[in-house]
């Protein structure tokens, strides 16, 4: 039987936690990285949604922050934050006069990808007397949001750069179809086309005459990778705070490098091969993996019982098999799972227990949780 700290065993159930000095051994790992690699880091904070995560970044080296949407980053300026980057096309009246007012209390940068989004932005800016910087948004293979490496990404910047209130600082991408990986050796390839796509991009741009300030790139797996190309100024990973099980399968990092966990208890043991947990899907969420592909079983690494495996889940329960469930568990059992993608299971949850030298030293709110619009 895998042996679960004294401490966790105190805790209510299901709970989210979050072991700092793992968390700070993966901040500073990240953070040495970049200062090592002369880039910049500005950490995505959706994966955490945590202000007091978000300077310990800052403190530890990083120049700022990115966020998703806007009401994450109104959560992150409210508490101190003052450098933004919003990686996301901020389109419409309602936003982009929220827009407007965040730029008056930090420095803020947004995504663009169309003449029609940055001249609607410019004309909003331009009423009130101000200058918005903007990143040029490049699809390197995700196809999601994005103008693709070509010609028609030097047109649109030629045209942005004729908009006076807006400043275009430089180009940014994600790489995310590198969740569609297999194998380690697919993510090297991935990372390493997506800071040489971005870098031939800006040299492209140089010649037409557009200076760049800024070549962003990002996602954790490929961070340490793109962010090795030379000319590559910026990364933002996020996910690398936490980790896990989908980092795991991918070859990133072993379970000793997440952070994150869901301490959760066995409530039923109604067959030989079958328990039940606590922890369903508004805990542990329902992710398995992105693009169709997974390298991930079951719903959670379930740490100290790798022949178990959560093979489903209801709303408020977990489903646990394996040929040997009733041998190695029993009812009021704690177990701790690493979730398969830590960003939903934050998003989950309003408070993370905060383990620090073997205690619950406190909890962190999730301030940034459900700011979706």
């Amino acid at each position: 039987m895998f042996p679960i700290k004294r401490y966790l065993q105190d805790i209510d159930t299901p709970q989210v936690v979050v072991f700092k000095e793992i968390l700070l051994q993966n901040i500073r790992d990240m953070q040495k990285f970049a200062d090592e690699s002369n880039v910049k880091l500005r950490p995505h904070i959706k994966s955490h949604k945590i202000p007091e995560i978000a300077k310990i970044q800052i403190d530890e080296g990083a120049r700022g922050i990115t966020v998703s949407k806007l009401g994450e980053a109104q959560a992150m300026i409210n508490s101190g934050v003052d450098d933004v980057f919003i990686a996301y096309e901020i389109v419409g009246e309602t936003k982009i006069n929220r827009l407007i007012e965040l730029t008056r209390k930090a420095r803020v940068c947004v995504a663009v990808d169309s003449l029609e989004n940055a001249s609607e932005l410019n004309r909003a800016f331009a009423a009130k007397g101000l200058t918005l910087d903007v990143l040029l948004e490049i699809d390197v293979g995700l196809k999601r949001c994005g103008v693709k490496p070509s010609q028609d990404a030097i047109q649109l910047a030629k045209q942005i750069t004729k908009l006076p209130n807006l400043n275009l600082k430089g180009i940014f991408t994600h790489a995310g179809q590198v969740y569609g990986a297999l194998s380690y050796d697919e993510v090297v390839e991935i990372g390493r086309k997506e800071g040489e796509t971005m870098v031939n991009l800006a040299k492209q741009m140089k010649k037409e005459g557009i200076e760049l300030k800024e070549i962003s790139v990002g996602s954790t797996p490929t961070a340490k990778i793109s962010g090795k190309v030379k000319g590559i100024t910026e990364i933002r990973p996020g996910n690398y705070v936490f980790y896990d099980a989908i980092q795991m399968g991918l070859g990133i990092v072993s379970a000793r490098a997440c952070s994150l966990r869901v301490v959760s208890t066995v409530i039923s043991i109604p067959a030989k091969n079958r328990a039940v947990i606590d922890a369903g899907s508004k805990t542990l969420a329902l992710d398995k993996g992105a693009h169709g592909v997974s390298v991930v079983s079951g719903f959670g690494y379930i740490r100290g019982y790798e022949s178990l495996t959560i093979t489903r889940l209801s709303e408020e329960h977990g489903i646990i098999e394996g040929t040997s469930t009733k041998d190695l568990l029993h009812i009021g059992h704690r177990i701790e799972i690493i979730p398969n993608h830590a960003c939903p299971v934050i998003n989950l949850t309003d408070e993370v227990a905060v383990i620090d030298g073997g205690e619950v030293k406190g909890f962190w709110k999730v301030l940034g949780r459900g700011k979706s619009k």
